[in-house]
């Protein structure tokens, strides 16, 4: 049972190394050798903990290799665009001005289920407002609508503003965050300083969060806890 254990903690430390190494993306966002890989690496890590017969390193050298393979690949198609679409195919547009490509879809066997899931994705519920979509590589959907439905920007009301950084962490569940007041130019002391007007501790904030400005927003910590 020791053994067991034993080999699942190496071999999971080994996965999330793998993982790490080919980059951070979602499932839904792998491209098509990515998905490979991270398919045949959860069944090659199984291998040595079904039947302990198995010499743990068969298990750990295909891994480190297959990983080493596709770190090498993803280095050689961003060098050669013909063997990046090789490996991860290509974008296809499947609205153009308006009207749905059916071809496409059908090479693509994308269902008009499939498409009405993409668009709804998009906050779109109505394929008239689409004026372009894309199919990527990954199979995820890029939607561009039309004119009367696209949300008003700042520009388009000629209004001016200055653009800034969102709100960053600086106390999380009573912790605070260096990295965040780093972020923002915040000093320790405009924490001190904060929670003394607040008559708090900092172990009563559950989050704190602040701008550059120091426009701040605080949730204490419930009673509960």
């Amino acid at each position: 049972m020791n053994i067991v254990f034993i080999r699942a903690l190496i071999l999971y430390i080994i996965v999330i190394f793998s993982v790490r190494l080919m980059g951070k993306r979602q499932i839904g966002e792998l491209q098509p050798s990515e998905l490979v890989i991270t398919i045949l690496v959860s069944n090659i890590a199984t291998l040595p903990l079904e039947d302990l017969n198995i010499p743990l390193v068969m298990g750990i050298l295909p891994i480190l290799s297959l990983v080493c393979f596709e770190v090498i690949m993803s280095w050689l198609s961003l060098k050669s665009k013909r063997l990046r679409h090789a490996v991860s195919g290509s974008p296809k547009v499947i609205i153009r001005d308006g009207v749905l490509d059916q071809k496409v879809m059908e090479d693509l066997r994308f269902s008009v289920d499939d498409l009405m899931t993409a668009l709804r994705g998009n906050s779109i519920f109505d394929i008239a407002d689409v004026q372009f979509a894309i199919v990527e590589t990954n199979g995820s959907v890029s939607v561009y609508e039309k004119y009367a439905q696209r949300n008003v920007k700042n520009t388009d009301l000629n209004l001016t503003g200055t653009s800034m950084d969102p709100p960053v962490i600086i106390v999380s569940d009573g912790k605070l965050i260096t990295q965040g007041l780093n972020e923002t130019g915040l000093k320790k002391q405009w924490v001190y300083d904060l929670i003394e007007r607040k008559h708090i501790e900092i172990s009563d904030i559950f989050l704190l969060t602040a701008d550059k400005n120091g426009t701040y927003n605080l949730i204490k910590r419930s009673s509960g806890k």
